[in-house]
């Protein structure tokens, strides 16, 4: 077994260890890690459809997902055509776009973190942050209740003073099996702005995952950004060339 491999399943032990009882809580922090872990595994492909509401129109697009542990991620537009080939590449904490129409890769600045992704109701930082919530936030569990036969854990996670985080706290409900149920985003003076929701879950991948979620912003209720699962694989052998800025201009994979 992988050092990787032993640490992932060390969090899901300790989580399971930590669970309800009597005298102790479970631990927030650690909920969070396992949830994130389940969901990206030691690596993943995933192929999704991505509806983008609007009152006077809708847009679908197709894109592809490798992740790689908790740095890496590629994500590749298959359909329609005139969007096909425009890809995201994340390594670390530095995100670069490709654009085949004009055959440029161009680094994204912090400053752009906040802008929409493909004209959807995402952000790039939605779309970077993989582990923040790990590295740059504190935990405290506000509520537990059971629903469905689950225990839902609903858990609040507030910046670290220095952390180059853009939200001024975020709201988490995660079921007793890991699966991601709500992430709720709130501003600096602590207004609810969007929530992402899980709409339906499916086995998939030897995995329950969320298999549709919305992206729905509050002071928008007319619009809203879909994405549902098509296909999901999970702990494949990804090699590290796939994210690279060479692949992310000249597919291989």
């Amino acid at each position: 077994m992988s050092t990787r491999t032993s640490l992932r399943l060390a969090a899901v032990l300790f989580v399971f260890f930590s669970l309800p009882t009597q005298a102790q809580a479970p631990d927030a922090a650690a909920l969070i890690k396992a949830a994130i872990d389940y969901w990206r595994d030691t690596s993943s492909y995933a192929v999704s459809e991505m509806t983008i509401h609007r009152p006077d129109w809708e847009r679908r697009v197709t894109f592809r997902v490798w992740t790689r542990g908790d740095k890496h991620s590629l994500v590749r537009v298959i359909a329609p055509a005139k969007d096909a080939g425009n890809a995201t590449l994340l390594v670390d904490n530095d995100m670069w776009s490709f654009t085949p129409k004009i055959n440029r890769v161009i680094k994204i600045p912090s400053s752009m973190m906040t802008q929409s992704w493909m004209g959807s109701d995402f952000s790039n930082s939605d779309l970077a942050k993989a582990d923040d919530l790990i590295e740059y936030y504190t935990h405290r569990l506000l509520r537990t209740e059971t629903r469905d036969g689950h225990t839902q854990y609903e858990i609040e996670s507030i910046p670290k003073e220095t952390a180059p985080v853009v939200w001024g706290k975020e709201v988490v409900t995660v079921r007793d099996d890991y699966v991601l149920l709500e992430h709720a985003f709130y501003d600096q003076q602590g207004k609810l702005l969007k929530t992402l929701t899980t709409q339906e879950l499916k086995p998939m991948g030897g995995k329950t995952v969320a298999a549709r979620q919305r992206m729905q912003k509050l002071d928008k209720p007319n619009e809203w950004t879909q994405i549902t699962m098509r296909e999901v694989r999970f702990g494949m052998d990804i090699p590290a060339s796939v994210f690279t800025l060479a692949n992310l201009r000249n597919p291989r994979e």
